[in-house]
């Protein structure tokens, strides 16, 4: 019997609903709401918008990040997952902290040179693509997963989630579970 899958969540947008934690520095900070896009680095974004990441960083508020409905359950109902973020360690760690979540491994912006990438959660869990399933919510989280050979679910509970042609759409949380 082959082993179940175990699940690599990104964080923002996929475990968490966080547009109006990631919004309000943005606005603070004197940015117009239809000017700030999703789904990229932090750095990336800032530099776009003309603002220092530390400048952000002083203006985000842990607390207003919430699970989507039934993301609680689905992660009770996971006796192994981890995560990959592009979120900063500090404020993720304080945000799965405050959840009482414990992800097996938790890797954040500041493990990576660069974006996120599967490959060091993969070695620390001692698996392969193929063992995992990476769920997602961005194209940058569906280039993770192909880039380790794992399968993509795109967390469809996020309505400024995009399917593509091959994605597994799910559109609860608790779709997954029939993936593992």
């Amino acid at each position: 019997m082959p082993q179940p899958r175990i699940p690599i969540f990104d964080l923002d947008g996929t475990l968490l609903d966080t547009d109006a934690a990631l919004v309000a520095p943005f606005v603070a900070l004197g940015v117009a709401p239809d000017e700030i896009t999703f789904g990229h680095v932090l750095a990336d974004e800032c530099t776009r918008l003309g603002i220092s990441v530390d400048a952000y960083l002083d203006h985000y508020d842990t607390d207003l990040a919430q699970p989507f409905p039934g993301v609680v359950e689905l992660l009770a109902a996971c006796p192994r997952y981890a995560v990959c973020s592009n979120k900063t360690a500090r404020f993720a760690s304080a945000e799965l902290a405050r959840l009482g979540w414990t992800p097996e491994v938790a890797l954040f912006a500041d493990a990576f040179a660069g974006p996120k990438r599967l490959g060091p959660v993969l070695e620390r869990l001692e698996l392969t693509g193929v063992d995992i399933v990476f769920v997602g919510d961005t194209a940058h989280d569906r280039d993770c997963a192909a880039a380790v050979g794992a399968p993509f679910a795109l967390a469809g509970w996020n309505p400024r989630a995009v399917g593509e042609p091959g994605d597994i759409v799910l559109g609860a949380p608790q779709d997954l579970l029939a993936l593992l």
